[in-house]
Order: C-alpha cells, then structure tokens, then sequence
C-alpha cells in the first residue's frame, strides 16, 4: 500500500477530530465565564470594590462591551475577533492588549516548556534504560531511590532551595525583567534555565519510571527472544526493538505533561519570577480580570490540544500499525 496515502488520510482523520474538540472547548470557556453565580461585571467593579456603579451605569458598561445582547450573538462576536487575532484587552487596563501579552511572555512559557521537557527526557531516558536492564540490581535500586526522590521533592520547594543555595553561595538571583532569546540570549538563559531544570527533574523521574515499567514488559515478549537468540548484539536488541516500542506511553506523558507545564507551571514561574503566561493568569484571576482569563484559557486549551494532535502524528511515525488502521 502506499504509506504517504495512508499516512495523509490519517493526518487528516485526526485533524478533522481536533476541529469539534476546540469548538467544544470554546463553547465550554464562553459559557463558564457567563453561568458563574451572580453578574461577573458586578462582582469586578461591584459590591466591595474601589469603583462602584449604579444600576443605570453598570447597563452603560454592559451595552458598551456587548453583554446585553443574546449570548450566541456575543459568541459569535468574540469568534471572530479571535479569527481575527484579536483577543481583546483587559478589563482594568484598556491600553493593555491580551494579544500583546501572549506575543510577549508567550515565548517564555514555551521556552521554559520544551527545556523542560528535554532535561527530563535527558534524565529519564537513560535513567529508565539502564534501571530495566539491570533488573535488581545495585544500579537499578540506586535510580529507582532518587527517582522516587525527585517525585515527592515539590516543585516550589526545589526551586526556592535553588534559588536560596545560588544567592547564598554565588551571590546570583534570576534576572528580574524579561528578555527574548533572539534579543538577550545569556540574561533569557538564566531566566529559563532554573524553572526548566526543576521542572524538567520531576517529570524526568516519571518518565524513568514510565521507560522501565514499558521496557520491562517489552523485553519479555517473543520478538525480543527471538532477536536475542539471532545473535544480535545487545544494543541493537535494546535500541532498535525494545525501546521504539516502549517509547509509545513515554511520548504520550510527554505531550500531556507540555501542554500542562504551558499554563500550570505558575508555581515555579512565580519562585524564579519569571513573566510567563501561567502568572498572568494568576494575577488576572487575583484582578477578576475575566476578558484576560478568558482568552489565556482559551489559549491553553487550543495549544494542549494541537499538542496532542502532534503526538498522534508522532505516533503515526513511529508506529505503523498505527497509520494502517
């Protein structure tokens, strides 16, 4: 059969899949924020708060904004504004575009994601490798101990004792203000590094635990007999049959785990103080700046599912019992 025919139905039976799945998403953000108890525009500027309105004003505000009309006549609304790419601007500061934001921290959560996902891997990997191979013995318990470590080690508590041991030691403290890759690579680096070596720790100890648990059971079954008793070397054995075919669930954790780390990594990014996404949100939630709470989980909701839409692809490569079903 021809593979790049099977392969593009494939791509484009998934991609299909992803279309109502983000549909769905949006239609579940636009109602949340909407069916919450009580009125969202009076709970911001409302009872409690600095600026006060009356009833009659509070209507100007709707009517200026869109919120007395049918709700589909504003989801439709706020659609195609975000067809557009506009995502509208926050609630305290109408200078301040959402769109804006995203282009300016966007970066650094992705960058601080993928580092991340690459110091685990470079841990977990061969981590989980070596402790299957050497079942039960001293290599295999000394991993499995600091694997366990690392998992109960809090993210927040290994980033502030990092911090701690740097200040204290080398007198360093992460840079304070943002810096791009492309404009200030050695200021961005040290902003980045140290939430993505916390980060990249904890997963890195799943993700050993995830090769040796697979690699195990894949080097009990027969076609891994039958390659050992060919006479193959042991690292062709390893390499070549064994760990293609452990690697499935690992890659799968690790799409999930970067579309988490896209906006749930607000705990490390606030220890480094680092301006990402994820404590824009927080901030936002803290303001109930609801428009920027809307679109930033919008965002992560849209990037969580491409990013499973791309581990299927991933799938589909290195699997081809995948692609021909």
């Amino acid at each position: 059969p021809n593979i790049g025919k099977l392969m593009g139905k494939y791509f484009l039976r998934r991609l299909l899949l992803a279309i109502p799945t983000i549909f769905g998403v949006t239609v579940l953000i636009f109602l949340a924020m909407r069916v919450i108890p009580g009125d969202p525009l009076r709970s911001i500027i409302g009872e409690g708060q600095i600026y006060v309105l009356s009833d009659k004003e509070l209507a100007e505000v709707k009517a200026s904004l869109g919120y007395d009309k049918p709700l589909v006549i504003q989801y439709l609304a706020w659609m195609q504004d975000v067809a557009k790419g506009n995502l509208g601007y926050s609630f305290w500061q109408k200078d301040k575009s959402i769109a804006d934001m995203v282009v300016r921290r966007g970066p650094i959560t992705l960058q601080i994601s993928i580092m991340a996902l690459l110091v685990a891997w470079a841990i977990g990997l061969p981590a989980g490798i070596i402790s299957a191979v050497k079942r039960n013995s001293i290599a295999d318990y000394s991993i499995r101990g600091f694997v366990t470590l690392l998992m109960a080690i809090p993210n927040f508590w290994l980033g502030l004792a990092i911090i701690l041991f740097c200040v204290m030691f080398f007198r360093w403290r992460p840079p304070m203000e943002l810096a791009t890759l492309w404009g200030s690579p050695w200021q961005n680096l040290q902003m980045t590094i140290g939430p993505a070596i916390v980060m990249g720790f904890s997963f890195g100890a799943i993700i050993a635990r995830m090769v040796r648990s697979s690699m195990l059971e894949i080097l009990r079954d027969d076609y891994v007999r039958t390659a050992n008793a060919k006479g193959l070397a042991n690292s062709t054995v390893i390499f070549r049959h064994a760990l293609r075919n452990a690697l499935l669930p690992t890659i799968t954790i690790s799409g999930l785990y970067l579309g988490a780390t896209l906006g749930g990594a607000v705990a490390v990014e606030r220890a480094f103080s680092v301006p990402g996404l994820g404590l824009s949100l927080i901030y936002a939630v803290q303001a109930r700046d609801w428009t920027v709470i809307q679109s930033l989980v919008l965002l992560f909701a849209v990037a969580y599912i491409i990013i499973n839409l791309i581990v299927d692809y991933i799938y589909a490569f290195i699997d081809p019992r995948i692609r021909y079903e």
